[in-house]
């Protein structure tokens, strides 16, 4: 299984980017799709997560300006980030934990993508 993301970029505080993450190779079900990011010298964050039921969680720093959903047809998580600030200047990653029959759910990751919010 392979994460590929895409949709980072330079962005002006106030403005918006919407990531993406896709999933390829051989896949039963992705119980759950999660955001993580990564800011040079800290630790990783966790930043959204929505399950196989579409249930939503999100971290209090971005809670009520970024969205997380997913498309279960095309195996892909979006982000949409809306109201950037600096802080939110990191790589992003994403993360999903794969199912397949016969085997134990097995946790992949994104290769990482950069959000830089800056003026």
């Amino acid at each position: 299984v392979q994460l590929v993301e895409s949709g980072g970029g330079l962005v002006q505080p106030g403005g918006s980017l919407r990531l993406s993450c896709a999933a390829s190779g051989t896949i039963f079900d992705i119980t759950l799709m999660e955001w993580y990011r990564q800011a040079p010298g800290k630790e990783r964050e966790f930043v959204a997560s929505v399950t196989s039921a579409f249930r939503t969680f999100y971290g209090d720093s971005v809670q009520g300006r970024f969205t997380i959903s997913r498309d279960n047809a095309k195996n892909t998580v979006y982000l949409q980030m809306n109201n950037l600030k600096p802080e939110d200047t990191a790589v992003y990653y994403c993360r999903f934990n794969v199912r397949n029959i016969g085997t134990l759910d097995t946790m992949y990751w994104g290769q990482g993508t950069q959000v830089t919010v800056s003026s």
